[in-house]
């Protein structure tokens, strides 16, 4: 299926209990690497680590972590160095998204949605891209969203976490061009996971108007990923509505933007 690069051989993967994350465990076990893999749900690690070792005989570490607290991140990468584990490939894609207009949404958990999406994400890339360096060999891939292709009437601060997202992903990956370590950016459009439910999605027209699944998307970014390309839109429909954002004036982007948004 992929080509395996022998010199990479332990992933870290964030959100890792289920969706996307998952998804990520499943396709870098099936190729041998071994997996650290985070979420706040601790049982659902340990069977998912089970599965893994047995089907694939690789070695899986987990940590229980909730990326929304403020030093959770670093702690993580602490645990992860004091036990002497190498990570060749970062995978950041624990994030989740508050539906609503924004006067009227839960600050605790807008602080919290900054704090996964962009605060833990960079704390992760940070610690970690020095040792990658170093040993001059690396990936990484974080996950944005087609949002972050524009404003996003209804998840606002969800939008623009994802505009940081891409932004970042895309400035590091160029300074690194001169080196064997990559970053690349994952722009998945809606998608079959409990990412909707959390965010009261469901009924939504976005979700409503069809989705792509976990597994096709993950395989997607992986492939992108292998290949070191900077930024990857999985499927024709994503692809086609991030570009044609482009040529429409900016109002008529909110307007469609919050109409697909909106619950029907």
């Amino acid at each position: 299926m992929i080509n395996n690069q022998s010199a990479l051989k332990t992933a870290l993967i964030t959100g890792a209990s289920s969706g996307i994350g998952l998804e990520f465990a499943n396709l870098l076990a099936k190729d041998g690497y071994h997996v650290v893999l985070t979420a706040r749900n601790e049982k659902r690690l340990n069977e998912i680590a089970n599965g893994l070792r047995a089907k694939h005989g690789i070695e899986v570490t987990i940590f229980s972590k909730d990326l929304s607290l403020a030093d959770a991140a670093e702690e993580l990468t602490a645990e992860i160095l004091a036990k002497g584990i190498e990570i060749d490939i970062l995978i950041n894609n624990a994030g989740f998204a508050a539906y609503g207009p924004f006067d009227e949404t839960s600050w605790k958990d807008e602080k919290d949605m900054l704090q996964v999406n962009i605060t833990a994400l960079t704390t992760l890339t940070k610690q970690l891209l020095p040792g990658m360096i170093k040993r001059n060999r690396g990936k990484i891939l974080n996950v944005a969203s087609t949002a972050a292709f524009q404003p996003g009437p209804l998840m606002a601060v969800y939008y623009a976490t994802k505009a940081y997202v891409l932004s970042f992903s895309e400035a590091i990956d160029y300074e690194l061009r001169h080196t064997n370590v990559s970053v690349t950016a994952l722009c998945p459009g809606a998608t079959a996971t409990n990412f909707e439910k959390r965010a009261s999605l469901e009924s939504s027209r976005l979700f409503q108007s069809g989705t792509m699944n976990a597994q096709d998307v993950a395989l997607s970014g992986y492939n992108a990923l292998m290949k070191e390309k900077a930024v990857e839109v999985p499927g024709f429909k994503n692809k086609a509505l991030a570009n044609i954002v482009r040529f429409l004036p900016r109002k008529t982007v909110l307007k469609v933007v919050h109409y697909v948004q909106d619950k029907k």
